[in-house]
């Protein structure tokens, strides 16, 4: 069983195959640039394109997660990801509530990562704001 690679930056897993124009889709939704009062910010995530983690459930990614994996948590493209027209990418944590997820529309992607990767929000401050439909689309307007 081929383990997760140790990156730089949380992994963004490609899992599903099926379309490599929407694979393209997702990467460039998640790159691209969002800005938090007129400064821009990017996503800082290492692109996992491997053939082996084709069709991982979540038990399989975190069992592929050693024990001294540096992230807490995982992006995960499966086939609901690469559907239009929001490309609903799966999050998974790897730490406090081990197996907990939700889903983050891409622009949603760069405040997501920014602010668990140095631990400035938890994970379920996310999880605890999706929408009906399990998708966090940013938080509601005060």
């Amino acid at each position: 069983m081929k383990q997760l690679p140790f990156t730089a930056n949380p992994p963004l897993i490609r899992t599903c195959f099926d379309s490599q124009q929407a694979w393209e889709m997702v990467c460039t939704l998640i790159r691209a640039p969002q800005y938090f009062w007129g400064d821009p910010f990017y996503a800082n995530v290492d692109l996992l394109d491997d053939i082996e983690f084709a069709n991982l459930a979540t038990e399989d990614l975190m069992a592929r997660a050693s024990v001294n994996y540096p992230h807490s948590f995982l992006l995960v493209a499966d086939r609901i990801a690469i559907t239009p027209p929001e490309f609903p990418i799966l999050v998974i944590d790897l730490y406090g509530a081990r197996g907990r997820t939700f889903r983050a529309i891409p622009s949603q992607i760069q405040g997501i990562e920014n602010n668990l990767s140095i631990a400035n929000m938890d994970f379920f401050e996310f999880a605890d704001n999706v929408d009906e439909d399990g998708i966090f689309r940013g938080f509601p307007e005060s």
